[in-house]
C-alpha cells in the first residue's frame, strides 16, 4: 500500500506552524485546554470496578501538573476539574474563548468483549473503518445527557455517519496538525509507557468539530479489559500516561517554537494573512525560476467568479515534486499549491462537499490513507468555516 507520508518521510514532522502562531508572541504554543471527557451524570464507559469519567479526570488533572511544573511559561486550562458534566459544545467554547494552541480530550475505550487493549489517538475526520465509527457513536452520545441537543447541533443524530461529513470539513484546517500530535502522542505511548500502539486514526467526534486549533483525542485504554482498567485505575498506571502524554505535548511545543522562531529570524512571510488560512493555487505548468515559490504561488490570476469548490488533499512535501511523480500512479488531474512553507498535492474540482467525500474516499481506497477535503473560493483556499458560513448565505 502506497504510504507517502513514509515515502518522503517529512509530511508529518515538517507541518508548519499553527495559524495562530502569528500573533507576535516568543512561542508558538502558549495555551492548552485538557478536556476530561464526560462527567457528572454522564459515566462515560463503566468497567468492572471503574468509570471512565472518573479516570479520564484523574489523567488530566496530572497532565495538567507535569505541564505547569515542567513548561510553566504555558497557560492550562481545563473544561473540568471536578466530577460536573459540561456540554460537548461549551468544552469546544472554552478552547475558542481563550485562543488556545491545542486541544486535547481525555478518554478511556470499552467494546463488548474483554479481548481488545491498548492506545489510540484520533483527530477530527471521516470514519475510515466501523471500528472508528463506534467509537466516535459511543462518545458521541454524550451529547443525549444535554437539553435541547436537537437545536443545539442542527439535528445531529449520535449514531448517523452521515452528519460527520461537514463535521470533518470543519477540522481540515488544522488536520496536519492534529495528525503530528497525535503520532506524537502514539509513539510516547508505544516507547515510553510500554502500551500497545493502535494508532492514530480519524473519526467524527462532536467534541473536536468546533474547536478553532488542533485538536486531538486520547483513549487511554480498554476498561473491557480486565488488565487494562487495573493498569488505568492505578496511580502509576495513570502517571504514565499522564507523562506519556505530557512528553508529545514537550515535542510538539518545542517543534513549532523552533519553526516559529526560524521564521522570525528569516522575516518569513507568505504576502497574506495566515489566519486567513489562504493561499493561491499553483499548477505544474506553471515557469519556473529563480522566484520563490511562495511569490510564484500568490501570484496567479484571481479569475474572480465567486464559486466554492471542493478539492481532495492526499499529500505535503517541504521539496517540489512533479505532478507525473510515479508515486502520485492512478491518480488524475493532480495540482499543487504553496501553503504556509510545504507543496500540497490535491485532485478534484467538485463543486459540492458530498462529491469531494466521495472522491476523497476514492483517493484513500487507492492507498493514500491521510486524504481530507479542503474549499476553495475561486483559486484561493478558504477556511472551512468561512466555506460553510458563504454557502449557507448562498441558500437564503
Amino acid at each position: 500500500m502506497k504510504r507517502f507520508t513514509v515515502f518522503f518521510g517529512i509530511v508529518i514532522f515538517l507541518i508548519a506552524a499553527p495559524f495562530n502562531c502569528f500573533s507576535g508572541s516568543k512561542t508558538a504554543v502558549n495555551t492548552v485546554v485538557i478536556d476530561p471527557g464526560h462527567g457528572g451524570r454522564d459515566s462515560g464507559a463503566v468497567g468492572r470496578h471503574s468509570m471512565e469519567k472518573d479516570i479520564a479526570l484523574a489523567i488530566s488533572l496530572k497532565l495538567g501538573e507535569y505541564i505547569r511544573e515542567h513548561l510553566p511559561e504555558v497557560e492550562v486550562i481545563f473544561t473540568r476539574e471536578t466530577d460536573v458534566f459540561v456540554p460537548l459544545h461549551e468544552r469546544a467554547q472554552i478552547a475558542n474563548k481563550n485562543n488556545a494552541d491545542l486541544f486535547i480530550s481525555i478518554h478511556c475505550n470499552s467494546t463488548g468483549s474483554p479481548s481488545p487493549r491498548g492506545t489510540e489517538t484520533f483527530v477530527m475526520g471521516l470514519h475510515r473503518s466501523q471500528a472508528n465509527l463506534e467509537v466516535a457513536k459511543r462518545e458521541n452520545r454524550a451529547i443525549l445527557y444535554e437539553d435541547d441537543y436537537l437545536e443545539t447541533y442542527d439535528g445531529f443524530d449520535p449514531n448517523s455517519p452521515e452528519a460527520s461529513i461537514i463535521f470533518a470539513l470543519y477540522q481540515n484546517a488544522y488536520l496536519d496538525h492534529s495528525l503530528n500530535v497525535a503520532s506524537l502522542v502514539q509513539s510516547q505511548f508505544r516507547e515510553r509507557a510500554r502500551r500497545i500502539d493502535r494508532g492514530v486514526k480519524q473519526a467524527g467526534f462532536l467534541v473536536l468539530y468546533q474547536v478553532t486549533m488542533p485538536g486531538i483525542l486520547v483513549e487511554t485504554g480498554f476498561l473491557s479489559n480486565p488488565q487494562e482498567e487495573r493498569y488505568l485505575m492505578s496511580e502509576s498506571g495513570q502517571a504514565y500516561i499522564a507523562s506519556a502524554i505530557f512528553r508529545a505535548f514537550r515535542d510538539y511545543k518545542k517543534e513549532q517554537d523552533e519553526l516559529l522562531a526560524s521564521r522570525n529570524s528569516y522575516n518569513y512571510t507568505l504576502g497574506r494573512n495566515e489566519a486567513d488560512n489562504g493561499s493561491s493555487i499553483a499548477h505544474e505548468s506553471e515557469r519556473e525560476g529563480s522566484i520563490p515559490p511562495e511569490v510564484q504561488a500568490s501570484d496567479q490570476p484571481s479569475g474572480k467568479t465567486g464559486q466554492i469548490t471542493f478539492r481532495v488533499q492526499f499529500a505535503s512535501t517541504s521539496d517540489k515534486r512533479p505532478v507525473d511523480d510515479p508515486v502520485f500512479n492512478g491518480l488524475e488531474n493532480v495540482s499543487w499549491y504553496f501553503h504556509d512553507g510545504l507543496y500540497k498535492y490535491t485532485v478534484g474540482n467538485e463543486s459540492t462537499l458530498e462529491k469531494a467525500a466521495e472522491l476523497q474516499k476514492k483517493v484513500q481506497e487507492g492507498g493514500f490513507q491521510d486524504a481530507f477535503v479542503i474549499a476553495f473560493l475561486d483559486e484561493e483556499r478558504i477556511s472551512a468555516s468561512e466555506a460553510i458560513r458563504l454557502i449557507n448565505k448562498g441558500r437564503e
